[in-house]
């Protein structure tokens, strides 16, 4: 991809963020192993050439994979079971990752790989490093982990690496092996271990759930800014979301989301006393910090989630401490309970956003003309926007059940338990979209109503959003589509 970050990152196993991982998705931001992580690499990788050398029991090393545990391997034929372990997992189907999922699934295995516990050849590490900064991105289906490792999608990044299957470059799609020689890359000669260290880690949840947390987070922070260009629409009362008052209450998420609000209309006459429309507004409105807190709890509950998987070791087994462990690291299951909370308080947080639009169309509660219209009832007006946004909600609803309680189904009857993060992370990712038009929806209304309302003074946040909505749409006047301005507003609320 073409590189448009001036910042780099330094992968050292221990620091990279959810910033970091976007920086490298989608900024292109280069990539390095630190020498400390170098140093790491070459010590962990003499455990496991002593290993094969002992000719001991090690899983996954010198023995058959899953159920055939006790099957031992022939020293000369552990270099070829890593490749056939590769082979025989790059099973996914589906449409594959765009390209920034895909580099943030390189950028999170390198990391874990950086942070120790593989036992991979250094020379593995430095390949997924090159590829990284050579824009040389493995084809990974869309579909094929059930997060108990991801496996079955990991493994199409070790077919790349050994030369194998398909990549792309400058997003043109060629044989791996092109591709690599593209940018002067040689295929991995793999030996005892990588294989296995290629297939099996968490690096598809890990990365997919950083991207998706900063596109939350992004969506929750245009919420706000939405909700006060609303606020001042509908001349809102801020006494709900005092801090005294929230304080009395004290939920988790509660005082930043009402502080986050407030924050959102400074400067404006609302937080005045006295400019309220009515003592009690809607619940729509009263219970924002409520209803965005719960979400900001669960970001809370996310994020040290995501680092443990972009910062830990998924391995197993599991080079430590001058010996090779078996392990049940590889299965996510905080990440993925925080995923399903997170996709949980996204729709509520949509919800209520759909529910102040449909306000917004009421002339009893706002004192404007009936759906928006400077003519009112003579004309539609907004009201068929409605029945988007709810048709929007419908298809959030059932992205936001939980997919962590699935049935578990596995090899034998050793593999008997998993998480589905990958799809909790993946599912994020279309409910953000889905969010921004409600939220787009909203503004639209939102900035109608402020011009309808013409308040003495609206705070300089929503005001540069109403500003920014007005360089791309008119106000209605006579009835026309709406859907387009719509999707015009929603990229005025972009991800991260």
């Amino acid at each position: 991809m073409e590189r448009r970050s001036d910042s780099s990152e330094t992968l050292d196993g221990r620091s990279l963020t959810v910033g970091g991982v976007v920086a490298v998705a989608r900024r292109g931001a280069p990539v390095a192993l630190h020498p400390a992580a170098i140093q790491r690499l070459e010590a962990e990788r003499q455990v496991v050439d002593e290993a094969v050398a002992s000719g001991r029991a090690v899983y996954g090393v010198t023995t058959g994979l899953g159920p055939r545990v006790s099957q031992r391997l022939a020293a000369e034929n552990l270099a070829e079971m890593s490749v056939r372990t590769v082979r025989g997992r790059a099973d996914g189907v589906g449409p594959p990752l765009p390209s920034d999922a895909t580099r943030a699934v390189l950028v999170a295995r390198v990391n874990q790989l950086a942070g120790g516990g593989s036992g991979v050849q250094p020379a593995v590490a430095a390949l997924l490093v090159a590829m990284l900064d050579a824009g040389v991105e493995p084809e990974i289906p869309s579909i094929g982990s059930i997060s108990a490792g991801d496996l079955c999608q990991m493994a199409h990044v070790g077919l790349a690496a050994i030369g194998e299957g398909w990549a792309r470059v400058g997003g043109q799609r060629m044989p791996a092996a092109e591709a690599l020689a593209s940018a002067g890359l040689t295929p991995a000669r793999l030996g005892p271990k990588d294989g296995l260290v290629l297939c099996n880690s968490s690096a598809v949840s890990a990365g997919l759930a950083a991207l998706a947390l900063a596109d939350v987070e992004a969506v929750l922070g245009h919420a706000y800014t939405v909700a006060g260009l609303s606020f001042e629409g509908f001349r809102g009362n801020t006494s709900p979301a005092r801090p005294e008052v929230l304080a009395a209450h004290g939920a988790p998420g509660e005082a930043e989301a009402g502080r986050r609000l407030l924050e959102q209309l400074e400067g404006g006459f609302l937080v005045e006393p006295g400019h309220a429309r009515r003592l009690q507004d809607p619940l729509s409105w009263r219970c924002l910090p409520q209803v965005h807190g719960a979400l900001e709890a669960a970001l809370d509950f996310a994020r040290p989630a995501v680092s443990a998987e972009l910062n830990g070791s998924s391995d197993n087994p599991l080079t430590l401490d001058g010996e090779v462990v078996s392990t049940g690291n590889f299965e996510p299951s905080t990440l993925a309970l925080a995923l399903d909370t997170v996709a949980l308080g996204l729709h509520q947080v949509a919800a209520l956003s759909a529910a102040r639009t449909a306000r917004l169309l009421v002339p009893g509660l706002t004192g404007l003309p009936a759906n928006l219209s400077p003519y009112g009832l003579e004309r539609s007006g907004f009201a068929p926007v409605m029945k988007v946004t709810q048709a929007v909600l419908a298809r959030m609803r059932p992205l936001a059940l939980p997919v962590s309680d699935d049935p578990r189904m596995g090899a034998a009857e050793v593999e008997d338990t998993s998480t589905n993060a990958a799809l909790g992370a993946s599912r994020l990712g279309e409910m953000v979209g889905l969010a921004r038009l409600v939220l787009a929806a909203e503004a639209l209304l939102a900035a109608q109503a402020v011009e309808l309302a013409a308040p003495p003074k609206v705070a300089p946040a929503p005001a540069a959003l109403l500003a920014a909505i007005r360089a791309q749409v008119p106000p209605l006047k006579d009835d026309r589509p709406c859907g387009a301005d719509i999707e015009v507003v929603a990229t005025l609320l972009p991800p991260a």
